[in-house]
């Protein structure tokens, strides 16, 4: 029996490497075709965003990938917390000078060199490694019990939630507090203690629109969007254009009209737009269908898990691509407001890239875990 174990190693789930794979070409593609004019503007080489992605995200990521998804995840797991305490570290850093790096008005980048990275991508992954270690070692009355559940979960997405706000990076904490309550509920929290977050998270949203003008214009522009086209609207309104003109069929690959300087932030959070100009409906819809059915694959991942561990983790991983997905697509739809966060495998961020991929590695290496009898079980549901 141990021979023909050996004969026979534990494989990757073949769905999620195809899935995967489908959605890192199709990211490449899509930016090297939105990417061109504002690349050729700016640096005089219409493939420079392409040629970042590829060495500074793609590339390294799958460097991590492919060590991750050999390197046992139990090993991995032991590191949680230090690698938790050091990304707490980087998110301090941003706020010291010369080290520290601006974009617009958001202190989110660490830069030195000619390199520059976003903590706040790191920190999605190890607070998901740090709550799925330290909810799988709790028992249901610990879960339950609101002094050594609520209180310590509350004070860890906290001290997140501060060093975000204070970026300011809301994008990313609203795709934060989503995986790390979605972790907590599947850990066994009470409804209660979940309606409690979430109202906390209401009053919070609430003082911090309130506390700054731009984010109240920007709730003003949701709700109408015609109002101020050619200002504070002049974003999402352009997404419209392009998403319409778009059509059934789209205007075919490469000839989008609205990525020539009109649509902003083509590469990273309008990227969508681009596409369903670009793609049309028919074509955008199978996407869309791709990327729901990659998360229903993390899912049936998740359900097959050895471990308490490892179950937190997946669906964890499952609820940051889903939340994020949902936030970046509504934004650009009008369904919520804009966010500035990147849709994930397509916008361009070595970053929020080289961090993801480091994920699908952890994901990788649980799917190889998953025991003979789940794989049955899986086979027949």
């Amino acid at each position: 029996m141990l021979a023909a174990a050996s004969m026979n190693p534990p494989q990757i789930d073949k769905k999620f490497l195809i899935m995967l794979s489908l959605l890192l070409v199709l990211g490449l593609v899509m930016l090297t075709s939105a990417s061109g004019p504002v690349a050729w503007q700016k640096f005089g080489d219409s493939y420079w965003y392409v040629k970042h992605q590829l060495f500074y995200g793609l590339l390294p990521g799958l460097v991590l990938f492919f060590l991750f998804s050999h390197i046992d995840y139990r090993v991995l797991r032991r590191l949680a917390r230090p690698l938790f305490y050091l990304s707490l570290i980087l998110l301090l850093l941003v706020f010291v000078p010369g080290i520290g790096a601006e974009w617009g008005t958001s202190k989110s980048w660490i830069g030195f060199f000619n390199f520059s990275f976003q903590p706040a991508e790191v920190v999605k992954l190890t607070l998901l490694l740090f709550f799925a270690d330290w909810l799988a070692n709790c028992d249901r009355e610990e879960i339950i019990d609101p002094h050594r559940g609520l209180l310590p979960f509350l004070l860890v997405l906290g001290l997140v939630a501060v060093l975000l706000i204070l970026q300011p990076d809301l994008g990313s904490l609203s795709v934060i507090a989503a995986l790390s309550i979605i972790v907590f509920f599947l850990a066994g929290a009470p409804w209660m203690h979940l309606a409690g977050i979430s109202a906390g998270g209401v009053l919070a949203l609430w003082i911090l629109i309130k506390s700054a003008p731009y984010r109240a214009a920007r709730l003003m522009t949701f709700l109408q969007p015609e109002l101020d086209p050619q200002g504070i609207g002049y974003h999402i309104n352009q997404s419209f254009l392009a998403i319409g003109s778009g059509g059934l069929f789209g205007l075919g690959l490469g000839h989008s009209r609205q990525k020539y300087m009109y649509l902003p932030e083509v590469v990273g959070d309008s990227i969508f737009a681009v596409m369903a100009e670009e793609l049309g409906f028919v074509l955008i819809f199978i996407v869309l269908m791709l990327l729901a059915g990659f998360i229903w694959r993390l899912l049936h991942i998740a359900r097959q898990a050895p471990d308490g561990f490892c179950f937190l983790f997946v669906a964890g991983v499952a609820g940051w691509l889903a939340s994020q997905i949902l936030l970046n697509i509504g934004s650009m739809v009008g369904l919520f407001p804009m966010t500035g966060l990147p849709l994930p495998f397509m916008s361009y961020g070595g970053t929020a890239l080289l961090v993801t991929l480091a994920a699908m590695g952890m994901v990788a290496n649980i799917s190889r875990h998953v025991s003979k009898s789940s794989r049955l079980a899986g086979k027949r549901l």
